[in-house]
């Protein structure tokens, strides 16, 4: 139960819920273990102007916390009292009654004071502000105290009125609040906590400019707010758990065994066909996600080829809605694939999809003519895996599992195969995640890495089958890798002594 506030600027605030900073610099010490909430206010609060206070990176981010808190003002007539009853009474302007949002609180973790002005350089590279930012703090108040914060999530938004200027306000009222939604990590929080303390400098600068960069595309932009989101993981500025939210445009893919049920409700009832088009809509966004090149020159219709992918390799489909998938299906697909493309369709993928029971004639067909039949369900595991862990579906090691004839089975195979080969990766580096911990408690290195055979050691002794220093190597290698990014290497002089350092875990759920 907490009832008081810190007060600090709207744009720190919202740095601390962004995971750049675990820091901010009260004017006055702050007890370890002091609890409030974080109530923000406006640029005023500063000794300089935003633009010479914080980094230019960082700049559109302030302004538009602050335009945000200005906002949210209120405008409130005051109440007039004519003491002349003769006299026309004054008109009196209206006043402003600030109004702010309280998303989050924290706990103070140490309170550091700095007087050397030759570490404010450092200071700055590891913060937002700018060195004559802090400069001119330090000048002013002959001291920097600067306040570590662990900073939580409050389940819910609380609105205040702002009618102090202390840096410590009370809250209308107690307030409950959990340690269950932290910005970041422990094991983040005490490797930044070291980095501050030691002054060391930030291990990918170029990273978090091209995060600043895409910052303000991230709101309107949803591919832009993934890699946004990525790039504050891997920068152990957000917990995985907290920033990984599902799509909203992807809310289709839950829909796709749904639409194929409804095509055999309204073939029962012989009313229109719309649930058979948007079925056929919904197989084509799902092959497109998966990575195929959809051909949009053929969208069915009478005597029209329902899909044709011409990439990565050539794929022909028909979409059958119904309870049953009648006999000529596979006649339909051979002519029409021969009709349109027949430089392609013979060593082309041929795919059938339908929720409906295929007939004893269709089967015997479609073996022979080496076309896979699938349900919709088997083709919502498949986006769903896609969706989850992109780029995970190996579209030409699916192919070999697009067996003739019903092949539910065997996709079903291959899904379970990627998920087995993305737990292999996630123990490895929860072993690397397990070895930092430990060393954690020993040491006091910012980021502790260890070899090919530590780590390898470290896995077998939990684990079957157990694995081998070259197997080891290569998935370490795979891990590290600028495009996956959940691990760091520092590379050796040859394989073995190459080291690995933990960055974020691989959810494989």
């Amino acid at each position: 139960m907490i009832n008081t506030a810190l007060r600090l600027p709207a744009s720190e605030i919202e740095a601390l819920l962004q995971g750049r900073i675990i820091v901010v610099m009260p004017n006055q010490f702050i007890t370890k273990g002091r609890e409030f909430a974080l109530c923000p206010t406006d640029s005023s609060i500063n000794l300089l102007p935003v633009e010479q206070y914080y980094h230019s990176s960082f700049l559109p981010i302030a302004q538009s916390a602050f335009t945000q808190l200005n906002s949210q003002g209120v405008l409130i007539q005051p109440q007039q009292i004519n003491l002349l009853p003769d006299e026309e009474q004054l008109k009196l302007p209206l006043l402003a009654y600030k109004i702010a949002l309280i998303k989050a609180w924290a706990r103070c973790e140490m309170c550091q004071i700095l007087n050397n002005a030759e570490s404010l350089a450092y200071l700055s590279q590891l913060t937002i502000w700018t060195k004559e930012g802090l400069q001119e703090i330090l000048t002013q108040r002959q001291n920097i105290f600067l306040a570590y914060l662990r900073v939580y999530h409050l389940p819910k938004s609380i609105e205040i009125a702002i009618n102090s200027n202390s840096q410590f306000i009370p809250l209308p009222q107690f307030i409950n609040v959990t340690d269950t939604k932290p910005v970041i990590n422990d094991r983040t929080f005490a490797q930044r906590k070291r980095q501050l303390e030691k002054l060391e400098p930030p291990l990918h600068p170029e990273l978090e400019e091209l995060q600043s960069a895409i910052a303000s595309l991230s709101i309107s932009q949803p591919a832009a707010k993934q890699l946004d989101n990525d790039i504050q993981v891997f920068l152990g500025w957000s917990s995985d758990k907290l920033i990984k939210q599902a799509d909203p445009n992807l809310a289709w893919i839950n829909d796709i065994a749904a639409l194929g049920d409804r095509s055999i409700e309204q073939d029962d009832k012989k009313t229109n066909y719309q649930a058979g088009t948007d079925f056929e809509n919904v197989v084509r966004d799902s092959l497109e996600l998966l990575g195929f090149t959809i051909d949009y020159a053929h969208k069915g219709g009478a005597g029209g080829l329902d899909l044709f992918c011409s990439k990565p390799y050539p794929l022909f489909g028909e979409c059958k809605a119904g309870r049953k998938i009648p006999n000529d299906t596979a006649v339909q697909l051979l002519n029409l694939g021969m009709l349109r493309r027949p430089d392609l369709f013979n060593q082309a993928a041929k795919l059938i999809i339908g929720p409906g029971e295929p007939t004893t004639q269709l089967q015997d067909a479609a073996k022979i003519q080496s076309m896979a039949i699938i349900k919709p369900e088997t083709l919502q595991k498949l986006v769903k895996l896609q969706s989850n862990h992109r780029n995970s579906v190996d579209l030409f090691k699916l192919k070999e599992y697009l067996k003739a004839g019903q092949s539910d089975e065997e996709v079903e195979k291959y899904i379970d195969q990627v998920y087995t080969e993305m737990s292999l990766r996630s123990q490895i580096i929860t072993a690397l995640k397990e070895l930092s911990e430990q060393d954690n408690e020993t040491s006091k290195v910012t980021h502790p890495s260890f070899t090919v055979t530590e780590i390898r050691v470290h896995y077998n002794a939990t684990h079957n089958p157990r694995l081998n220093d070259e197997l080891v190597h290569d998935l370490l290698i795979e891990l590290s890798s600028p495009l996956t990014g959940y691990l760091g290497r520092i590379k050796g002089s040859d394989w073995k002594s190459d080291r690995f350092y933990f960055l974020r875990d691989l959810p494989t759920s």
